[in-house]
Formats: structure tokens, C-alpha cells, sequence
């Protein structure tokens, strides 16, 4: 009995956490989203990532830093607990794995030009694209959690949705990236800085 009772207040207390917006509230986050991202040039920021598969008890968890720059250069490099770097730029994926380098070129394969470009978009947290993607707002907590559902089919064999939380600023602070299979890739952003100076360097691989 004790534990029905439990189960009935979590479900109350969830449903209470994450409440859909209305159609006045869902279309000013947007316009708050995409007035930061149409200004933002840079970004700096930690990040610890977590991949859930659903035959391990626990999450793989991987930390590191992305470094983003206008418009269309992002790193991502792996820290802790091994190092790896993966560079989007040039319509080039440039790996490094350890110091074992390679490339891959992504500008003739258009799976691929649309995933870069949807990394770049889910960073800044723009992609609001009714053509591209089915799309519900909600409220979590003091935050915002917006779904992005491709309309792709073919794109969606690959990701089933994506998931990103906003703060109060319209700033990105969480990315969830769904798989078909419902395992998922989850990355936390913390102590990000928008539009400092980036030095050329860390975008070398």
C-alpha cells in the first residue's frame, strides 16, 4: 500500500514538473531562441555526456569541452576518461583519436551534412523548423524542454528525436539525442560563455 501511494504522488510530481506550454508561451520562447542564436558567434562551454544503452545498468559517462564558432565549425574534445576530438568544419569530419588522426569528407553525403548542420542547430537551440521537424514546447521545473521530432523518415531511422532544454535566458543547457532503439546520448552544458574571442588554435586538428 505504502508503495502504491508513493507511485500515485511521483507520477503527480512528474506530471507537475513538465507541463506543455500554451500557444502564446511556446511561440515567445522561440522568438527569445532564436533572438540569442542570431547573435551568438561563439560558444565555450564544459560538458559531461552520458549514453544510455538499454543493456547496461549504468549510463557511459564521458566529459570534455565544445568550442563553437559562426557558422559552422564545431569541436568537441573529449577528456575524461579518454581522449578524443572530433572536428566539424570545411564540410570535413576531422577525428582524433589519441593522436591517430583521420577525415572524413561529409560534403557529398547529404546523411551527414544534415546531421552536422542539426548539431549545430541543437547547440544553438535553433531549430525551429515546422518543415523539418514535428515540435511540442513544455515547461520543466524553471526551464524549458522543447521535442523536435524529424519529419525525415529516412533521418529518423537514425534519430528519433531530440530533446533540448532552455534556461530562463533561451539559452541551451541540455541536449537529448533519441535513438529509434529509445537508448539515447545526453549532454549537460555548464560554465558556457557566449560570444568570447576563440583562439583559431583549438579549432586545428
Amino acid at each position: 500500500m505504502r508503495k502504491l501511494v508513493y507511485i500515485f504522488f511521483f507520477t503527480i510530481f512528474a506530471t507537475q514538473a513538465q507541463t506543455q506550454m500554451s500557444t502564446q508561451e511556446a511561440t515567445a520562447l522561440k522568438t527569445k531562441v532564436k533572438a540569442l542564436a542570431s547573435t551568438t558567434q561563439t560558444i565555450s562551454s564544459d560538458f559531461i555526456q552520458y549514453k544510455h544503452l538499454d543493456f547496461l545498468d549504468n549510463d557511459i559517462e564521458t566529459s570534455g569541452k565544445l568550442a563553437f564558432k559562426a557558422p559552422d565549425v564545431v569541436k568537441w574534445e573529449y577528456i575524461h576518461p579518454f581522449k578524443y576530438a572530433v572536428l566539424f568544419k570545411d564540410e570535413t569530419l576531422f577525428i582524433n583519436d589519441e593522436g591517430n588522426k583521420s577525415n572524413v569528407d561529409i560534403g557529398s553525403n547529404k546523411m551527414f551534412k544534415q546531421l552536422n548542420k542539426l548539431i549545430i542547430s541543437s547547440v544553438k537551440g535553433d531549430m525551429f523548423d515546422e518543415a523539418e521537424f514535428t515540435i511540442e514546447y513544455f515547461h520543466k521545473d524553471q526551464n524549458s524542454l522543447v521535442y523536435f521530432s524529424p519529419r525525415d523518415k529516412k533521418f529518423a531511422k537514425y534519430i528519433n528525436a531530440f530533446h533540448i532544454t532552455f534556461n530562463t535566458k533561451g539559452d541551451v543547457i541540455e541536449v537529448k539525442m533519441i535513438e529509434p532503439s529509445q537508448d539515447y546520448t545526453k549532454i549537460v552544458f555548464s560554465n558556457k560563455v557566449l560570444n568570447q574571442t576563440l583562439d583559431n588554435a583549438i579549432f586545428t586538428n
